[in-house]
């Protein structure tokens, strides 16, 4: 698996789609898992958690010497928390 992240391209378009990836899978199942259960319905701050899983991969991508996928990952960070604040506006 780490072969395979160390070829992947040194793109910033790489790293929007690893960064945009990521956290919607993560952001679908704890928005199933906020609709779902009860007490859960406020726990927004699972929602930021999803975001701030980008921080992971960035720290990683940026190890390995791949500084526009990290740049990338920065980007699609910028976008998913405009994303939250428009939600919680409109809530």
């Amino acid at each position: 698996m780490q072969e395979q992240l160390k070829r992947l391209k040194n793109s910033v378009f790489t790293g929007l789609g690893i960064g945009l990836l990521i956290p919607g899978i993560l952001l679908s199942i704890v928005w199933y898992m906020m609709h779902r259960f009860a007490f859960l319905a406020k726990a927004d701050l699972l929602l930021i958690g999803c975001i701030a899983a980008n921080a992971l991969l960035m720290h990683y991508f940026f190890k390995l010497n791949k500084e526009n996928i990290g740049r990338g990952i920065i980007s699609a960070t910028f976008l998913w928390a405009f994303a939250f604040f428009f939600y919680k506006i409109n809530r």
